[in-house]
């Protein structure tokens, strides 16, 4: 999860020196030339935005799937920063490797995407003050209850095949909304992936690596480096939840990385790393959603 001791290493790695003008705008040149490569030659898709149902209200969120044909479901959580074009394109690219993939708003019960600009930081502190009460509104509750109503939303689409296993993927916060996903609706949810996710391990009673029992999932966790530094307790209490549970996990810490390190406009995307990590995930999803 994004804080002050994540941000200080930002800091550190990124240097002060940058203005808040040039880092913005280094920030959105990155992410233009980082998302758009895959497209070439990749596989049609159709992607629209669409408005969920929950016991809450109306979910205003992005599903994107091949053109044509049934695909196995995935659920997208972003980072603290929220839906927004990075995590549009990484759901189409989702896509075009043959999901059907709604990237969602987790901030829908007090505003609709984006909610902040193209190209902001958590580093500002004008979008701290936007994004922070936003991320403090949600509760493992409500990530519940949204995360069944979102399975309920894809498997009533015909480009869903329910025949297959639902996969879920999230970002920093997103990380522990993909394990309470698992453990909520153990019977659709076959794999998830946390990408540098903050919270998964912790003395808390409410803790989501308490939940593994419940899963029946496979999963992936892609730490940052620098978490790992400041938290190097928490892959090994993962470790043994799921090794007590008899559950598939891989889990590993990316050499070089800092916490935020996956979406492609993040000051501290890593390219090489990214992909890899991408590549474990599709790895993931072939042998786990059938």
């Amino acid at each position: 999860m994004c804080d002050e001791t994540t941000e200080r290493d930002i800091d550190a790695a990124l240097g002060n020196a940058m203005t808040r003008r040039r880092f913005t705008a280094a920030t959105a040149a990155a992410a233009a030339a980082a998302i758009m490569p895959w497209a070439r030659g990749a596989a049609a898709v159709t992607g629209e935005d669409v408005s969920v149902e929950t016991p809450d209200g109306q979910a205003d969120c992005y599903f994107t799937h091949p053109a044509t044909g049934g695909h196995a479901g995935v659920i997208v959580w972003p980072d603290i920063l929220g839906l927004r074009p990075a995590f549009r394109a990484m759901g189409d690219r989702l896509a075009s490797s043959g999901y059907a993939v709604l990237v969602v708003n987790p901030y829908y019960r007090l505003t609709r995407a984006p909610v902040v600009p193209d190209g902001a930081s958590f580093r500002d502190a004008a979008t701290r003050e936007v994004v922070m009460p936003l991320y403090q509104s949600l509760s493992a509750e409500g990530n519940v209850t949204d995360a069944k109503a979102f399975v309920e939303f894809l498997d009533a689409q015909p480009a869903v095949d329910t025949a297959r296993k639902i996969g879920t993927t999230g970002y920093c916060m997103g990380g522990p909304m993909t394990m309470r996903t698992a453990a909520a609706i153990p019977d659709r949810i076959g794999a998830g992936a946390s990408f540098h996710g903050g919270g998964l391990a912790t003395d808390d009673e409410s803790s989501p690596h308490l939940l593994v029992p419940n899963m029946r999932a496979s999963f992936l966790f892609a730490i940052a480096e620098n978490d790992d530094e400041n938290d190097p307790q928490a892959k090994v209490t993962l470790r043994e939840a799921f090794d007590a549970a008899d559950l598939d996990a891989e889990i590993e810490v990316y050499a070089g990385t800092l916490h935020g390190w996956c979406p492609p406009d993040s000051a501290v995307y890593n390219e090489e790393q990214a992909e890899r990590a991408w590549a474990r995930l599709l790895a993931l999803f072939e042998g786990a959603l059938g």
